[in-house]
């Protein structure tokens, strides 16, 4: 068990020292989507970074160097973190999944224009109502309790 799990940390870390791509051809549409959600979760961090390092004080090292410091570590966090996305993606294991997935989804029916567009409106109709529900619950137990004098006000 333990064999088993060193084994599956060096092959990631070996995956990630390659330029390769693992099955160029088979699942590109799902790959590509999950590398730019990834990719897009890494640009909001380095970001945010970003952001949370103008607060900070570096006053040994200097204003130039502060400088520095408050874009440069952000981007290369970020550059680091985009290629693990990439390579990620290609991992053996998750390619397969990846490619599993768009082999499904290829296979679903997908609902027409107009029976998208009736069943969005029934969705929202009875959100919309179930809303009105919870208010009437809300306002019909907020009374009750005023007049039994548990909660102030009514």
């Amino acid at each position: 068990m333990a064999k088993e799990k060193t084994a599956q940390g060096n092959m990631f870390f070996r995956e990630l020292f390659q330029v390769g791509l693992y099955k160029r051809s088979q699942g590109r549409i799902a790959r590509q989507v999950t590398f730019a959600a990834l990719a897009i979760a890494v640009a909001l961090a380095a970001y945010r970074l970003h952001v949370a390092a103008i607060n900070w004080q570096f006053a040994f090292l200097g204003e130039y160097n502060e400088q520095v410091l408050r874009y440069a570590l952000p981007l290369v966090l970020a550059f680091v973190g985009v290629w693990i996305a990439y390579r990620v993606v290609n991992i053996p294991s998750f390619a397969d999944f990846l490619i599993a997935v768009e082999a499904e989804m290829n296979k679903v029916s997908w609902p027409t224009r107009t029976e998208l567009i009736r069943s969005s409106i029934v969705v929202i109709v009875l959100l919309f109502f179930l809303a009105g529900v919870l208010f009437a619950y809300d306002v019909f137990w907020r009374q009750f309790l005023s007049v039994l004098q548990i909660v102030q006000g009514g």
